[in-house]
């Protein structure tokens, strides 16, 4: 049983991809004003392509929304191209015409990133809470950078990065020295306070994770699968992904 999940199975990555930009644009012109939260990773790069030719097409108008990110690496510069914030740039903001004041990603370069963690909480609630929030799976069931624990952060905080979570990333740095240790993440209750949450899995790497987060017990050891205690969850799959939820 999938509890309070609305699920897209779509035949490939570009499809997926469409289908969660077609229904993240639909919250938007609800919205269009609204707070939304956004993930970064190597998953959503297609839905965000999507959405800039639907912003183009005036499908879709991302340029007045006020943007809130999930997580970025500590320490990193802004200017980095590996950090989030150049992500985001690169692969949607600019393209949207959204203004950097618009935006908000934790600082990596924070000097006090404890200070800057609480003042996070603070922009979001001041812009009335997010509508819609994109998330990606990691392959140890991470959302943001909600590692495996015994148990998680509700807020927004500085974390160790999971061994798991360094190797999947290290790909992304020339070296395993330039890899940060560190992130500033949303929390749990900061993720679930979203009033809705749209859920990318792609590839058959993800099958068996997708399926213990959607089907198998509530768990820390799995932060994924407390989506199951939130009301309104989309779940926008390729068939690889959703290959063991049939």
């Amino acid at each position: 049983m999938l509890r309070n999940f609305t699920l897209y199975v779509e035949k490939d990555y570009q499809t997926m991809s469409q289908k969660a930009a077609e229904i993240f644009a639909a919250a938007v012109n609800l919205a269009p004003t609204g707070a939304y939260g956004f993930a970064t990773g190597s998953t959503p790069i297609g839905m965000y392509e999507a959405l800039i030719k639907m912003h183009k097409c005036n499908k879709v108008n991302l340029s007045a929304i006020t943007a809130f990110n999930l997580d970025e690496y500590y320490p990193i510069s802004a200017s980095d191209p590996q950090s989030y914030q150049y992500y985001m740039r690169k692969n949607l903001f600019d393209a949207v015409n959204l203004p950097p004041a618009n935006t908000h990603i934790p600082s990596g370069e924070a000097k006090n990133p404890l200070a800057e963690c609480i003042a996070y909480d603070e922009k979001i609630a001041a812009a009335g809470g997010i509508n819609t929030q994109i998330l990606g799976i990691g392959n140890n069931g991470h959302i943001g950078f909600n590692e495996p624990d015994k148990g998680l952060m509700a807020t927004t905080c500085y974390i160790p990065l999971a061994e798991a979570t360094i190797d999947a990333n290290a790909r992304f740095f020339a070296s395993a020295k330039d890899i940060p240790r560190h992130a500033l993440t949303m929390g749990m209750h900061s993720i679930m306070m979203a009033r809705q949450i749209i859920l990318l899995a792609s590839g058959e790497g993800k099958a068996d994770i997708l399926n213990k987060a959607l089907r198998g017990p509530i768990t820390t050891n799995v932060p994924a699968s407390l989506l199951q205690l939130h009301h309104d969850v989309i779940i926008v799959a390729d068939q690889p992904a959703a290959s063991l939820l049939n």
